[in-house]
């Protein structure tokens, strides 16, 4: 089990346990096979939908019916929680209509869905939303994201589940390839991304635990530099562009004690 220390709370372990009876309560869909969706099913063994295996496109909103609800006449869904991974990430794109379709519209219509046959929508945000907020940054702290249209389009989404959302989890969050891939990596950007199996775990906890509303989800506060090192002992130290937030540090107060709640 590893451990580490939420950067204003109590130790923060990440060994995975699900609670007793959980999977005859709740039925779980991912959608997306990226970095994270792939992580989260290796992990659990819930059911998925990508692009790739069965064609689902978040931003076909007929998908939404013809995936997520039995080909029957009941209208009972197939899931009782859809944990939404897909997203556009090409962060520092200037193009729009993409990051737009796919981060807000796309979020907005599958919001509607959710509330229509009472399913519970778990929708994976970014740390970037509080790109430019006062740090770390609280869930209840003004999100002020950071200059691109991925981190805004995220934020406009986040917006529309809290607005609309009957019932819902937004997790704002970083997860990282493992090991680190690249061969530099910068000392001048902080955050509480961790590598991916580690923040997949705490996903899994978020929503085992059935927790509602806004989440953040990370470990102790580090530089990416930091991070590459604990996979790669040779990567070289780099620099940030212009572009990258220096900080993206959160309070992680709220999860914690949600974890250590949940392992009493």
């Amino acid at each position: 089990m590893a451990c580490g220390s939420a950067r204003n709370g109590p130790k923060i372990c990440l060994g995975l346990k699900i609670q007793p009876g959980y999977k005859q309560r709740v039925s779980i869909l991912i959608l997306g096979q990226g970095l994270l969706g792939k992580e989260l099913v290796r992990q659990t063994g819930w059911d998925f939908l990508s692009r790739s295996r069965d064609q689902f496109d978040l931003t076909v909103p007929e998908h939404f019916a013809r995936f997520l609800t039995p080909q029957s006449t009941s209208k009972t869904p197939r899931w009782t929680t859809v944990i939404n991974c897909i997203a556009h990430t090409q962060t520092y794109s200037p193009e729009r209509e993409t990051h737009w379709a796919v981060n807000y519209q796309g979020v907005a219509d599958l919001t509607d869905f959710c509330n229509e046959h009472e399913i519970k929508l778990v929708q994976i945000s970014t740390d970037y939303v509080y790109a430019n907020s006062s740090h770390p940054a609280a869930e209840t702290d003004v999100p002020v994201h950071a200059q691109n249209w991925y981190s805004y389009t995220k934020l406009l989404g986040d917006s529309y589940v809290q607005l609309r959302s009957k019932n819902f989890l937004v997790i704002r969050t970083g997860h990282k390839p493992k090991p680190f891939p690249y061969p530099q990596a910068w000392t001048d950007q902080r955050g509480n991304f961790d590598y991916v199996d580690r923040i997949a775990a705490l996903i899994v906890k978020a929503v085992t635990a059935q927790v509602q509303g806004v989440l953040n989800i990370g470990t102790e506060a580090k530089s990416i530099y930091d991070l590459a090192k604990q996979t790669q002992p040779t990567v070289l130290e780099g620099h940030r562009g212009p572009q990258v937030p220096a900080d993206t540090t959160m309070e992680l107060s709220r999860m914690a004690g949600i974890i250590k709640g949940n392992e009493e």
